[in-house]
């Protein structure tokens, strides 16, 4: 695979889905978290009317439970942390990539595509690991449960 290949169907192709990902895991948690924080104040307010709103309780509770799901959700996806990990992992291949293409140290020698692929392959490594890991923990977790 010459620079060019390398460049657009390795380094571009990972930072692009790097970033879908970030974008889809931040859209959920909000999403979620929004869900949270609306029944939550939905609650306190339908107690305060009791018996002018029919049926009264049964909303409150379906609040409740609402709250409960998306709360569950949120941690048995983990949408915040990948948000964050996806996002860190796009952004530091788009620091190396442009810090190759305007050959700044450390890509300011003659082998400065040998590194690159080095370092991008050990950031998508690195990041692969991580996912490894937290997948292996949660499944222990619930075998435990």
């Amino acid at each position: 695979m010459n620079e060019e290949e390398y460049l657009k169907d390795r380094l571009d192709n990972q930072l692009a889905w790097y970033s879908r990902k970030s974008q889809h895991n931040q859209k959920w948690f909000r999403f979620l978290r929004l869900i949270e924080i609306v029944s939550a104040a939905l609650i306190p307010l339908l107690s305060g009317m009791g018996e002018r709103i029919p049926y009264s309780q049964w909303i409150i509770g379906s609040l409740g439970v609402f709250i409960a799901i998306a709360a569950a959700i949120t941690a048995l996806f983990k949408y915040q942390e990948n948000w964050i990990e996806y996002r860190t992992t796009a952004e530091q291949l788009k620091h190396e990539k442009y810090i190759y293409l305007t050959c700044v140290k450390p890509y300011d020698t003659k082998d400065k595509f040998r590194l690159l692929v080095e370092r991008v392959e050990s950031l998508i490594s690195k990041e692969n690991s991580t996912w490894a890991s937290m997948s292996r923990k949660q499944s222990n977790v619930e075998k435990e449960a």
